[in-house]
């Protein structure tokens, strides 16, 4: 059974070893680069959760990139796949300046896209509209710097390793790694329409595969599937990719492993003179295997951005859970209500479950690997070479009164920005706020007050959002300065027959099949035969800002969790397809968009930054940082064994002083001939870091805790902990390290 089967991995094999036959059409490049932000104290981004704050990572965080050129000096495109809830239009803005810096105007707002993962577990603090940052007590520094360097970085090993090389195209579906939370939403959409498909979420899956023109090798591959970045729950406090993060590492980790000649640790070396060799080397206070710096200390998987790269990008995930097994009620385990997802009326009770529930880890894993391996089978079968123009558009629209064309010769018109009392009520994947239900169409008078007094809606905003009564009127709110975006960008990037389309939201399910559709068929009429129906038409969303979901008009009637969230009024989504079909009318007729749009605006200098940074502190008397607080138990049988858990505490300071990027703050290190050589980071499923402050106490503690995995291979091991402190907040940063008790796995 797939991935085991021996055939089809000796066909893969064999795949690497042999050169493409292919032509090389492009130059290619991929790069990757550490994103993770401040892992301590900092509201994650999401689920708006004002008790979720960064405390540890479960698994780092990255921005991934491609570039694909007709030639040096031809065009190209730049399409980043970002480990974070979304793009952010100040992220965007600060990028593409730095861009500017280096290249000129190579790569600029036309034909750069950065899209979102959609995790739901990473800092905030990164976008620049109120509604986006009040939960991360507004604008994080560290958590803006850590991903914009990260997305500037990637491109930078992008373009420094573009090569001669082919582009192939795969398809396939993946049935079992989404469902529809707003099922009855769906039901609003037209019978005949819906008859036109099997399921109410989408399973295509479609994947780039990257090969260097030169030795035939792979260096990349880009995936599109739509499924929520929520099998980490609301609840949840350590750094994560989720599940779309989870698959491209264990993609990475897999093609690297199957395409070296490295092998595993498998000392068989006597157990005792191991332990007798680890004692001495701790004794005389052991060497870690690099320098502690600033860089902490280097265990990447991927050559740190140098190797393989394999990310997995969002697409019309607006009502699509990784919660697969559906929602059910906490207090009596049976479904939620149908139309409402809710229990006795009680919204909070209703809680989607992963395929691995109860572990949220373990979901987030199942989900990971069913797309990772999706992946690998339409990557080892990929034959479909993309040969062609590489084109792009792209302009700003002001949203919120856009005149729409709609069917029968009716026009309508978007509004401002206003959000319903569905969102408020939160989804299956995180509920809201108490007293709200998903499909509520009536406001009580206690939040009416509420929303009087920080902003009355007007009412010619009532009207232009019916039936979404409105609960904020964001669109109306300036103070201290814009709560939700006016002006988004939509973009088309084109590789020969795939046609990207970058997104500044979640479109639903149905949505994004209007959206492909109206846009194949427009490029289609008008492209004089350079577009067929084997186009191939992908979503990438969350791109380039963010303006949260796009309903159909069907859906924006019942007001579930998504349809409250559409921005723009009943029109959003009409309007999006009457501006991609001029960008694609535009693109097939080979005519260059005159009237960009009005520029968003950069809202930098006005941010409130509310969350203070770590001021110095010092360990308490008589240890130093890094000095354990608790060793490892070893157990009574002398040894662990595959499966079991184990942990060290070290006396640790806030990591907020250095991210360590592109390092570690945690490794599992074996004995090797007297030498502790890295065999896990805080980069692996297996080894999670956690931080907190100690009970009663103004000292933090770092937890290190490894579940052996299957594959650790016989032999004695330690804990090592990387870090950095200030004594006072005016003072130099200086590092530490510290090491455990060795254990042996046996």
């Amino acid at each position: 059974m797939f991935p085991n089967n021996f055939l089809f991995l000796l066909f893969t094999l064999l795949s690497y070893v042999f050169p493409s036959l292919a032509t090389a059409d492009y130059l290619i490049g991929v790069g990757s680069y550490d994103s993770t932000g401040p892992a301590a104290g900092v509201n994650m981004m999401g689920y708006a959760n004002l008790d979720q704050s960064t405390a540890g990572i479960h698994f780092r965080l990255r921005a991934r990139a491609f570039i694909v050129a007709e030639s040096s000096d031809g065009p190209r495109i730049a399409f980043v796949n970002l480990d974070a809830g979304m793009a952010s239009q100040l992220v965007t803005i600060k990028v593409l300046e730095r861009l500017s810096k280096r290249f000129g105007n190579l790569y600029n707002e036309d034909n750069v896209a950065i899209s979102g993962t959609h995790t739901h577990a990473g800092p905030g603090g990164y976008m620049q509209y109120v509604v986006y940052s009040v939960t991360s007590l507004g604008f994080v520094p560290q958590s803006f710097d850590a991903i914009v360097t990260a997305i500037e970085m990637s491109i930078v090993q992008a373009h420094q390793n573009l090569k001669s090389g082919s582009i192939f195209i795969n398809t396939g579906d993946l049935d079992n790694a989404g469902v529809n939370r707003s099922p009855s939403a769906y039901l609003f959409n037209p019978p005949d329409e819906r008859a036109r498909y099997p399921r109410d979420v989408d399973t295509l899956m479609t994947l780039l595969k990257f090969v260097d023109g030169t030795s035939g090798r792979s260096i990349g591959a880009f995936n599109w599937f739509a499924t929520h970045g929520t099998s980490m729950s609301k609840d949840n406090t350590l750094i994560s990719g989720d599940n779309k993060g989870a698959a491209a590492r264990l993609f990475e980790d897999w093609f690297t492993s199957n395409t070296t000649n490295s092998t595993a640790f498998n000392s068989q070396d006597d157990i005792n003179v191991l332990i007798e060799s680890a004692t001495a080397i701790k004794a005389t206070g052991g060497q870690p295997c690099g320098k502690t710096t600033s860089q902490g200390f280097k265990v990447r998987k991927n050559g740190g951005g140098s190797g393989f790269v394999g990310a997995f990008c969002q697409s019309n995930v607006g009502d699509v859970s990784p919660n697969v097994l559906g929602a059910f009620c906490t207090d009596s385990g049976l479904p939620c209500d149908f139309n409402h997802s809710s229990c006795h009326g009680d919204d909070q009770l209703c809680v989607g479950r992963g395929p691995g529930y109860p572990d949220e880890i373990k979901s987030t894993k199942i989900i990971g690997e069913r797309q990772f391996q999706k992946a690998v089978e339409l990557f080892s079968s990929a034959k479909e070479q993309l040969t062609g123009k590489i084109d792009y558009r792209h302009v700003y629209l002001n949203f919120t009164n856009i005149q729409v064309s709609l069917p029968g010769g009716q026009t309508g018109k978007t509004c401002p920005a206003a959000l319903g009392p569905g969102f408020a009520a939160g989804t299956t994947d995180g509920p809201g706020a108490f007293g709200f239900q998903q499909g509520d169409k009536k406001i009580n008078e206690f939040w009416k007050q509420v929303r009087d007094f920080l902003k009355k809606p007007s009412d010619y905003q009532v009207d232009c959002q019916k039936p979404k009564p409105v609960l904020l009127s964001t669109g109306e709110m300036f103070f201290p300065y814009a709560w939700a975006p006016a002006i988004v960008p939509i973009q088309i990037l084109r590789i020969g027959k795939l046609v990207i389309l970058s997104v500044p939201g979640e479109f639903t399910t149905m949505s994004g099949r209007r959206l492909r559709e109206s846009v194949k068929q427009t490029l289609i009429s008008n492209g004089n035969g350079e577009f067929d129906n084997n186009t191939h038409i992908v979503i990438a969303g969350l791109t380039n800002t963010y303006s949260q979901y796009i309903a159909t008009p069907e859906e924006y009637e019942q007001q579930r969790y998504e349809a409250a969230s559409t921005l723009y009024g009943p029109h959003t989504l009409p309007a999006y397809i009457q501006e991609f079909k001029k960008l694609a009318d535009a693109m097939a007729k080979g005519r260059k968009v005159v009237n960009k749009g009005p520029p968003p605006p950069d809202l930098s200098s006005v941010q409130w930054k509310l969350l203070q940074d770590p001021s110095g502190e010092s360990p308490p008397a008589g240890v130093k940082f890094g000095d354990m607080k608790q060793d490892v138990s070893i157990p009574k049988s002398g040894f662990f064994s595959k499966g079991d858990k184990t942990s060290a505490v070290f006396w640790s300071p806030n990591p907020r002083y250095d991210l360590l990027t592109e390092g570690t703050y945690a490794v599992v290190e074996m004995l090797q001939e007297k030498r502790w050589v890295p065999a896990y980071d805080d980069d692996d499923f297996s080894l999670t870091f956690k931080w907190n402050v100690a009970n009663g106490s103004t000292n933090g503690l770092a937890s290190l805790e490894w579940e052996v995995p299957d594959t650790a291979s016989n032999g004695v091991y330690r804990f090592r902990h990387f870090g950095s402190f200030k004594k006072t907040i005016a003072s130099t940063t200086e590092y530490f390290t510290g090491a455990s008790s060795a254990f042996t796995v046996s």
